[in-house]
């Protein structure tokens, strides 16, 4: 199902405008170097000047000096900084979201519920500015007390990616800031007016509280301008979300100046789908999370693992689900299918259904364009669904776009062996009513991932918990849970409250 009457690229630079303007943001007079698009026509909206190293060096500059300040305010005076913010993006919530659609191609609803995200992780933050717990541990030594403490780290580096331009960066920030650290963001350069709008908000928080000028800072740019990021050493703290490609550069350069990198790179997440299973429960979490956001999430299903005695039936519902998908205007009721990212984006989902065939696949369902014609800069596409015989080298890559590969198994083993069987490991789920199935996914020898699910798909994560993955993922963690820890440096302390100087382990000396 294909919906039509696109809006025209003129009518859409006017309403990122306005909603730039009620955000407060003051867009460059002129520049170039940084292009604003819009991937629901393909057009330009308007060119901004890129980041100079100079003008990065002093951005990183103000928020080193800001730090020295900012980690000396109580951690409950920061999260008021947070908690004003919050107060704005709720404010600001429909405006955010417009940009959002506008830049990335959300539907409304997923949209809005990204700015939702930015919301909640400021009301965590605001919490755990109160909750920055050490721990005091029994000392071998009489009268001697054994703790750790907990302090601001530095300087934190917020690399972020197209496919979540703004809940990405509330995620770091919002707990960076209460932690008492200051940040320095490189959004990704597909999304530059959205960046434009959250710096202006926070902007805005930090004036109403008082925060030391510099708390926030922000790089617009390509590679180069992250690569400014990565390899200064007043930044401790890089986190990078993007390909597993470019975390294999920023890792070893960021270790070899003996930074700290939080990694959220690649995903194949993979769905198992037991005899037990309630199918029409699983149909629901499987189409959304595989064609969502038009495949294009790090947590979006890739790999659907089905066992024989049910793969025809669910395969047939999945197929049926996805020829009622409408495809196009992310802004009208009704759409669930947005446009990709780009036209390059189209051409890697055409190479990767190509090879799919090659080795003995059969596309079921999709992967054709949609409103050429009306947006032929544009990329519209059916989401596909593809049976495989095998899960082939293509099948273990993952196409940042809307391909769910089919894959049958016998036994449970064999299925969890297909599950791992991948260099990536982010998102998981098994649909069952059996607990047994249940509790083996979720066990040491179950699912590899960082996250693993039962009977929910593989996206729609809730803030609350830590979010990252294993293996080419990176291992990092953001967002909830204990997460905080990472952007804080521990300390060890050992107080001696009596009159004696016993050393530890019984050594004598003196």
């Amino acid at each position: 199902m294909t919906t039509t009457a696109l809006p025209g690229t003129d009518a859409l630079r006017a309403r990122a405008e306005d909603a730039l303007r009620r955000c407060g943001a003051q867009l460059p007079a002129g520049g170039t170097g940084v292009t604003a698009r819009t991937p629901l026509t393909g057009g330009t909206l308007r060119t901004l000047p890129a980041a100079t190293p100079e003008g990065a060096a002093a951005t990183i500059a103000a928020a080193e000096a800001a730090f020295g300040e900012w980690r000396t305010i109580p951690a409950p005076r920061r999260g008021a900084l947070v908690k004003r913010l919050g107060e704005l993006l709720t404010e600001h919530k429909e405006d955010l979201a417009e940009l959002v659609t506008i830049e990335a191609g959300k539907i409304r609803s997923e949209a809005l519920g990204e700015v939702q995200e930015m919301i909640d992780i400021c009301d965590f933050a605001v919490g755990l500015s109160r909750q920055l717990y050490g721990r005091t541990m029994a000392s071998e030594r009489p009268g001697h007390r054994l703790s750790e403490s907990w302090h601001p780290l530095g300087v934190v580096g917020v690399i972020s990616a197209f496919n979540f331009p703004v809940a990405v960066w509330s995620w770091n920030t919002a707990i960076a800031l209460v932690c008492g650290d200051t940040v320095v963001w490189k959004p990704s350069e597909l999304t530059p007016l959205t960046a434009l709008a959250c710096a202006a908000l926070l902007g805005r928080a930090a004036s109403d509280t008082g925060a030391p000028e510099g708390v926030h800072g922000l790089l617009l740019g390509g590679r180069d301008c992250g690569e400014l990021l990565v390899d200064d050493e007043r930044v401790a703290l890089v986190s990078a979300t993007g390909s597993v490609r470019m975390g294999r550069e920023v890792g070893p350069r960021v270790a070899a100046r003996f930074g700290r990198c939080l990694l959220e790179l690649g995903g194949n997440n993979a769905a198992v789908v037991t005899p037990s299973a309630d199918l029409a429960l699983a149909v629901r979490g499987i189409v959304f999370s595989a064609a969502g956001t038009a495949g294009q999430r790090c947590t979006s299903l890739r790999r659907l693992i089905v066992h024989e005695d049910v793969a025809d039936a669910l395969v047939e519902q999945v197929v049926h689900a996805y020829g009622r998908l409408p495809v196009g205007d992310p802004f009208r009721p009704g759409t669930l299918i947005g446009p990709l990212i780009s036209t390059a984006a189209y051409d890697a989902m055409t190479k990767a259904l190509v090879a799919a065939q090659a080795d003995g696949g059969k596309v079921l369902t999709g992967g054709d364009r949609r409103l050429r014609d009306e947006a032929p800069e544009a990329a519209y596409v059916g989401p596909a669904v593809v049976r495989m015989p095998a899960q082939t080298a293509i099948v273990r890559e993952e196409t940042f776009a809307p391909i769910l590969y089919v894959l049958t198994y016998r036994t449970l083993d064999e299925a969890i062996e297909l599950h791992n069987g991948v260099p990536q490991g982010l998102s998981s789920s098994i649909f069952t009513r059996d607990q047994r199935e249940a509790e083996r996914f979720l066990a040491a020898d179950g699912s590899d991932c960082g996250i693993a699910n039962v009977n929910i798909g593989t996206s729609g994560a809730e803030i609350g918990g830590a979010f990252g993955g294993e293996k080419q993922t990176g291992g990092g963690r953001e967002s909830g849970s204990d997460a905080w820890r990472a952007y804080m440096r521990r300390a060890t302390n050992t107080v001696n409250h009596s009159d004696e100087l016993p050393l530890a382990q019984g050594v004598n000396f003196l």
